[in-house]
């Protein structure tokens, strides 16, 4: 019962938390990648801060898929396997990728990334493996499960492909920036954030549950305003910028 009411409290805090972090978005910009500024603080080595901002969501849901003692039920573990997929590559992989001139990224992003991934691990880590009730095998051909996980997969593709395209943009150890081409770059300006948006969005409908929903929430309030900064941004520094590229969803925003 504690459990309970611990989590809903956390979940409804989490919701607002988003609201204003959507809203603050627009007018202050997270200052990491080609935002980084100086006056937010200490900066810290970008590999290991990334490694550190990341590892909260990976590391909760395994203790809670240990602690809630569903060994034996299939599609939680999906659920889990499909999670720590995600964070494999977004934690131990992505950051050895990055290329660019910047080595350091400012503590406060850590610290702000550690705080996401903390609140987003436990709600669903809690939700799948202590509070839900039991996902029988017939979740498996439930049209909610199809169509989330084929969102899910689709969303991760484009996500990878998209980091794929702006990591070839810089050879190694080439700073600067360049306009993406190729991929939904051809459609808009953050394909890469449109990709994680559809991931976390066939999760929420995957799992149909108010964890999901809320992480969908949390991550589109997250995104949407950096992409709208990217675009901008893009827009500014490159005067042939493609005037029919739109900052986040294809042909729409």
């Amino acid at each position: 019962m504690r459990e309970t009411v611990l989590f809903n409290v956390v979940l409804v805090l989490w919701l607002v938390l988003a609201a204003v972090t959507f809203c603050a978005l627009f007018f202050i910009t997270a200052p990491y990648g080609r935002f980084t500024r100086e006056g937010w603080g200490p900066k810290i080595n970008r590999i290991w801060g990334w490694i550190v901002m990341e590892m909260p969501s990976p590391l909760l849901m395994i203790v809670f898929f240990i602690l809630g003692g569903r060994f034996s039920d299939p599609v939680p573990i999906v659920f889990l396997l499909l999670w720590e997929g995600h964070y494999i590559y977004r934690t131990f992989l992505f950051p050895f990728r990055m290329r660019g001139d910047r080595r350091h990224m400012t503590l406060l992003t850590v610290l702000l990334g550690v705080l996401f991934n903390l609140g987003n691990g436990y709600l669903n880590g809690a939700w799948l493996f202590v509070l839900s009730p039991d996902y029988t095998l017939g979740w498996f051909k439930d049209p909610r499960f199809i169509a989330g996980i084929l969102l899910f997969l689709t969303g991760l593709a484009i996500h990878v492909h998209s980091d794929n395209i702006l990591r070839s943009l810089r050879a190694p150890g080439e700073s600067g920036y360049k306009v993406p081409q190729g991929g939904l770059f051809t459609h808009v300006s953050s394909a890469n954030y449109f990709g994680e948006i559809l991931e976390w969005a066939g999760w929420a409908i995957a799992t149909w549950s108010p964890a999901g929903l809320v992480f969908f929430i949390w991550t589109a309030a997250n995104l949407v305003p950096r992409a709208w900064s990217n675009h901008r941004w893009y827009r500014s520094h490159f005067p042939d910028y493609p005037m029919e590229r739109k900052a986040l969803i294809p042909f729409v925003l």
